[in-house]
């Protein structure tokens, strides 16, 4: 069905369920070459973006294949640190760059192998790294050479400026109240005080993992009682035959924490659940949490992107915004383990951030170029999104990839752009009747011309960016009653509704 048969007069809600887009076929497994033809597309298309127009977060996706658990922290050196399961399990490894995508070529560290007997001898997994009072602490998990699922958290101490140059000491065990199945520890602090998170079996409970908080007296050692926050006990929270919360971690806004946690099996199932606490209550009440009740990023078929999970938290290069790392596959189906399956990769995107104040992850965007929302320039609180495919300018858009758009080559060629559908893949926005619509690519000429466009400099601010049609000269994406359109700009009102920032 072409969106010319969807309805087009009334103008529903943001929140409106939008008809799902016509049925089309689906690529198989992205290959190497295909991700490092996209990669170099998009670098090029990022160095030819007008200045002051470049969005937060320029990065393509996967940034680093083959590395689960990732966890990337910006130091006040100015460089991001990142560390992730290798799919070995037999190491923990670091590497830095000055930007987010160099952390994709960055060379790698091995700070830390696994014994060859005893105890940190097996399954060395999600290490997270942290500076805490003028030392580097990597917190990860591990089993036993003689028992590999017996999986206990560990500490390291890393005294040096540069934590891949730095000395390493084993601080050895995290101790809790039961010698159980315990991993995924991640460290924070409000209100002065240090916190840790992390997931495990506790005695009595017939679950895989809960989610637990405690004090800490140091690095390495709890202090006091830890209090049991979550426990699985939604549908999405046990799915393929395991009853699963795990990987902790806190992004901090809004007077509020917000605690994500991975649930379900590590394939296909895997998924983002979130509590959400007020930064000002007792932490270590379990009443202060309160568990969302659907899960807050899932698979998403559209884009390809299959079990995304065991995220963290850092912030973009101009430290404006806050940035979601998780790892996902760009296949569903496994064969044997998941556990065993090396393919999870280490992805990036930008957080949002709902009118209530609440983080909106949207969906786990498609691999190449991160996408970038449309602001306008002269109505700051609205966006250009699509709903039965018809381009307009709304606020509030919580259903966030209707909002979000990659930036790919100009279909037509040339110094040209095209704006590509982040939830509906294959569909450009594309001038049609004067009317801006989102509708796939017919590979014909006409349609590779409608969708084309030369991105200048904003015209009523050159912070911003402004899109000139390829086919129609002098001709603007303007938004006129909260619908995009094309037309010409002859004055300053004109100027102001075809410039938009890009977020």
């Amino acid at each position: 069905m072409s969106a010319s048969h969807h309805p087009r007069s009334a103008v529903p809600p943001a929140t409106t369920a939008r008809t799902a887009p016509p049925s089309r076929r689906r690529p198989g497994r992205t290959r190497t070459a295909a991700l490092l033809v996209l990669a170099l597309l998009a670098s090029l298309l990022s160095a030819a973006a007008p200045a002051g127009a470049a969005p937060a977060v320029r990065a393509t996706n996967p940034l680093v294949a083959q590395r689960a658990d990732p966890h990337i922290v910006r130091h006040t050196d100015g460089y991001y640190y990142m560390t992730a399961t290798a799919p070995e399990y037999d190491r923990i490894v670091l590497r830095r760059a000055t930007t987010l995508q160099g952390l994709s070529t960055a060379p790698e560290t091995v700070i830390w192998w696994r014994h060859t007997s005893g105890i940190m001898g097996a399954h060395i997994w999600a290490p997270e790294i942290h500076f805490i009072d003028g030392r580097w602490y990597v917190y990860f998990a591990a089993g036993a050479t003689d028992n590999v699922w017996a999986i206990r958290m560990y500490v390291l101490e890393g005294t040096g400026a540069n934590p891949l140059t730095a000395s390493w000491a084993e601080k050895g065990q995290i101790r809790t109240p039961w010698e159980t199945f315990a991993l995924d520890a991640s460290t924070f602090v409000s209100n002065g005080v240090r916190y840790l998170i992390w997931a495990q079996a506790e005695p009595g409970i017939a679950t895989n993992s809960n989610l637990y908080i405690a004090r800490m007296a140091n690095p390495w050692t709890l202090s006091g009682s830890p209090t049991r926050i979550a426990v699985p006990t939604l549908d999405w929270e046990m799915r393929g035959g395991v009853k699963v919360n795990e990987g902790p971690t806190v992004l901090q806004r809004n007077g509020r924490i917000f605690l994500t946690y991975s649930a379900s099996a590590t394939d296909a199932n895997y998924c983002l659940g979130m509590l959400t606490a007020s930064a000002g209550s007792d932490l270590l009440r379990a009443s202060s949490w309160v568990k969302s009740p659907q899960p807050v990023f899932t698979s998403n078929s559209a884009t390809g992107q299959w079990g995304p999970g065991h995220n963290s938290f850092t912030v973009s290069e101009d430290g404006q915004s806050d940035i979601l790392v998780y790892h996902d596959r760009n296949y569903r189906d496994i064969s044997g383990d998941p556990l065993r399956d090396p393919n999870r990769r280490t992805r990036i995107q930008k957080v949002y951030w709902n009118a209530d104040g609440t983080p909106n992850f949207g969906i786990p965007v498609p691999d190449g170029a991160t996408p970038v929302r449309l602001r306008s320039d002269n109505l700051p609180d609205r966006f250009v999104r699509h709903w039965e495919y018809r381009a307009r300018l709304e606020a509030n858009v919580t259903n966030l990839a209707d909002s979000q758009f990659r930036l790919v080559p100009g279909l037509a060629g040339g110094n040209t752009v095209s704006l590509e559908s982040t939830n509906f893949p294959g569909y450009h926005l594309r001038h049609r009747n004067w009317e801006v619509w989102v509708e796939r690519d017919d590979a014909s000429s006409t349609y590779r011309a409608d969708a084309s466009f030369v991105q200048r400099p904003g015209l009523s601010n050159a912070a911003g960016v402004s899109y000139e049609a390829v086919n129609y000269p002098g001709q603007y994406l303007r938004h006129s009653n909260g619908l995009l359109y094309l037309r010409t700009v002859t004055d300053a009102t004109g100027n102001a509704e075809a410039t938009f920032v890009l977020e």
